[in-house]
């Protein structure tokens, strides 16, 4: 039996990680991270939970990665610190996969570049022929995977874009020819599933961004995803249009800038792009600065930029800021808007999502584009991916356009297993691991939701510490309880709260007989929080420290 296992990836956007599993070997398919949400206090990055991958990691056979966005491939340091295995890519991913692990200050695995227009290879039992996809970002892929039971077309983000920037759009005729053996399942992106019609084409936002920069007269900041290639060379383009030279702020994005025009992915004049120190020599409105930050990240260069921090650049009335970019991972959209806020404070011409929706375009096919990959492939079983619930129902609805029985449609949530054979495929009884692991500064997965709960408490109420002596000899207590708090109550209630809570705790304590430790916490937790609930209704995150003597 074929077992096509879902990670994570299909109740929620990111986090896409997917396992093909034969006889004892495994095929991993995309590696990504997730974005933590608002209440996901101090977290920095969500990752797949690896348990049943490392726990099989002798049968990992290879790791396929579609295209170069971090939902895709920005778990595989995390992933490569306990197991290994060959990963394949184009050349740009591949780039990109390179930059990850040197951030990390890792070792740079082993990865198999190939080319999707001639290249098929084998990994294990699969025999994998990659075709060309056309996406916000260059060089991705689909993947067209054979497997001892038949043949499935595995497709993550994808759109059918004709006049894509890069000039490489999706590889239609590749992909027929594939699916004209047969097609037993397709795995495909869902996210556009809820959207009428077909996705726009990339070009046409450079278009809308000459006319925003052409009535511009003073300095133009330019932002968008730093693997957003395609959307970066458009910017260069306006930019040697106007006669404006570029100036690159942010580490991301000089990064991947380099990275493409290493590799051939970016072309543009040696003379275009300026340093931030050589652009002060020239009047505003000869700069055209692209800047990271386009997800109002806290410390990103837009960001500091917004409140008047950084070291280089500073607006001002009249100068232009072009978001090209929705706030699309979870709990970005309130960092965005705070940073458009302050920018408008600054009496700078803002041109934004809420103002402009022609100024991005979705790297995912709409409802269109998703019955033209069907029409191509024409699976016998549908698993809808990178969506959500309301995305995989809806995922669902444009199947039976296609006389696709209810039955071969799978929404599989995490964790969640399909099994294929000669008799079908149908839905296992088993489950694997497949909690969101929160990453924190250097620690992975030691983050849960007790430590989040109390962050929240902590944020939301404040936290009172309490500290109590008790006699060892005898048992009682020997001292006022010393009661501190912060976050909590104002400074002109404190004092008198506070000092009405430690004479009744003292009260409380006294009447307790063999006083230990143990028994000096609970009563003072259970005691301040009714007292704290009774005069003000706060719920205080309660330290009690106890000192023996």
């Amino acid at each position: 039996m074929l077992r096509f296992i879902v990670i994570s990836g299909t109740t929620g956007v990111t986090e896409n990680c997917f396992i093909y599993e034969w006889n004892g070997q495994m095929l991993i398919v995309d590696c990504g991270v997730g974005f933590p949400d608002p209440e996901m206090l101090g977290v920095d990055l969500v990752i797949p939970d690896f348990t049943y991958i490392k726990k099989n990691k002798e049968k990992l056979k290879g790791i396929l990665i579609s295209h170069a966005h971090e939902d895709h491939l920005g778990s595989l340091p995390f992933l490569f610190k306990e197991v290994e295995a060959p990963i394949y890519s184009t050349k740009l991913v591949a780039g990109f996969i390179e930059d990850k692990f040197a951030d990390y200050g890792m070792k740079i695995p082993k990865i198999n570049v190939f080319n999707p227009e001639r290249d098929s290879f084998t990994v294990g039992p699969f025999k994998i022929n990659p075709f060309r996809v056309s996406h916000s970002v260059p060089d991705g892929v689909g993947y067209s995977i054979d497997t001892p039971v038949g043949r499935i077309f595995h497709v993550p983000d994808y759109k059918f874009d004709w006049t894509p920037v890069d000039g490489r759009p999706f590889d239609i005729s590749k992909a027929a020819v594939l699916a004209s053996g047969g097609v037993l399942a397709l795995a495909s992106d869902c996210l556009g599933s809820t959207t009428e019609g077909y996705t726009k084409s990339e070009k046409e936002i450079e278009t809308k961004v000459e006319i925003i920069a052409k009535s511009a007269s003073k300095k133009i900041l330019f932002t968008t995803i730093s693997s957003n290639i395609s959307r970066i060379k458009q910017a260069f383009n306006v930019a040697a249009k106007l006669g404006r030279k570029v100036v690159i702020v942010g580490r991301s994005i000089e990064k991947k800038v380099e990275i493409a025009r290493r590799l051939g992915y970016l072309d543009y004049p040696k003379d275009l792009i300026i340093s931030p120190k050589d652009a002060k020599r020239l009047p505003e409105n000869g700069v055209f600065y692209v800047i990271s930050g386009s997800y109002g990240q806290i410390g990103s260069a837009l960001y500091r930029v917004a409140i008047s921090d950084h070291q280089f650049i500073s607006v001002n009335a009249n100068d232009v800021v072009i978001f090209s970019g929705d706030p699309a991972p979870p709990g970005s959209k309130d960092n965005v808007d705070f940073v458009v806020d302050r920018l408008i404070e600054l009496g700078v011409d803002v041109h934004y999502y809420d103002t402009q929706d022609d100024l991005h375009v979705s790297g995912h096919g709409s409802q269109e584009d998703i019955k033209t990959l069907f029409g191509i492939v024409r699976p016998k079983y549908f698993i809808p991916i990178g969506g959500t619930i309301r995305h995989m129902r809806a995922y669902k609805s444009i199947t039976h356009d296609f006389g696709s029985p209810r039955d071969n449609v799978f929404e599989l949530k995490d964790g969640e297993v399909l099994g294929i054979d000669s008799k079908g495929a149908r839905l296992l009884p088993e489950k694997v691991p497949s909690k969101s692991v929160m990453v924190d500064g250097l620690g992975v997965g030691d983050v849960g939701n007790i430590v989040l709960r109390d962050r929240n408490v902590l944020a939301n109420e404040g936290v009172v510490i309490v500290v109590i002596g008790v006699a060892k000899d005898t048992k009682k207590l020997n001292t006022t309880p010393d009661i501190i708090s912060r976050g909590f109550v104002f400074k002109g209630a404190k004092e008198s709260l506070l000092r009405d809570a430690s004479f009744g705790l003292k009260k409380e304590l006294e009447r307790m007989k063999d006083l230990d430790a143990k028994l000096a916490r609970n009563v003072t937790i259970d005691f301040l929080e009714k007292f704290f609930h009774k005069k003000i209704a706060r719920h205080p995150m309660i330290l009690p420290v106890v000192v023996e003597v």
